[in-house]
């Protein structure tokens, strides 16, 4: 195992983040855990984690990570069934000779806060990918992948503007927790969290001790 800074980088809240401007694709979040899985040409998928550390995609790898996380030990074999053959294919299409990260969530219908129930059916949803340890702008990210299975949904294209936002909290695009709202290229992309009232409920409920740290 490996110690990573952080896999994929902390998005700002709508309340916290700076101003910005131009479109947006608003995909929905789902309550589960964030798994990175990198590939490249030579070796293929040959590592993966959490945000916070990096295992071996080998046996080796995969025991060690399942001792770490008890609760995740569904992901591999998920990400070999779901994605991995799929993704290795476009990466080789493509010209492509770098590292390439693919970001999914795992999740099953009673995911919540990052607990998952153990007979529950899992699943991984791919909502980012990222080249040479860029994320993908999403316009790029749906060309590539729009036609996989288990992409994160697109709830709204446009601009980001307060109406939008405020529609999110009330539950107007029937999300469960929420949305990421994506911007901007690759070169200057900007990531923006928009979390229903609704949930943010049930954390306070759930976490009221610790309720300064789930907020968006």
């Amino acid at each position: 195992m490996t110690r990573v800074a952080l896999a994929y980088p902390k998005i700002a809240g709508s309340r916290e983040a700076p101003a910005v401007t131009g479109r947006c694709i608003a995909f929905e979040k789902y309550d589960g855990t964030n798994l990175h899985w990198v590939w490249e040409p030579e070796l293929g998928w040959y590592a993966f984690g959490t945000r916070r550390d990096r295992f071996d995609f080998d046996p080796v790898g995969i025991a060690q990570f399942n001792a770490a996380h008890p609760g995740l030990e569904d992901a591999p074999g998920l990400f070999q069934d779901s994605f991995a053959t799929e993704l290795d294919r476009i990466f080789r299409t493509h010209p492509v000779a770098t590292e390439m990260t693919a970001f999914t969530e795992f999740l099953g219908p009673n995911s919540f806060a990052g607990m998952h129930k153990k007979d529950d059916i899992k699943q991984l949803i791919l909502f980012d990918v990222a080249q040479g340890g860029r994320i993908l702008d999403p316009v790029q990210f749906l060309q590539d992948f729009g036609h996989l299975r288990g992409i994160a949904r697109v709830v709204y294209q446009g601009k980001l503007t307060g109406l939008f936002t405020e529609d999110v909290r009330n539950g107007k695009y029937k999300v469960n927790e929420g949305v990421v709202c994506k911007g901007g290229t690759a070169e200057n992309l900007w990531l923006v969290k928009v979390k229903t009232y609704a949930y943010m409920q049930r954390l306070k409920d759930a976490f009221a001790e610790n309720w300064e740290n789930y907020w968006e």
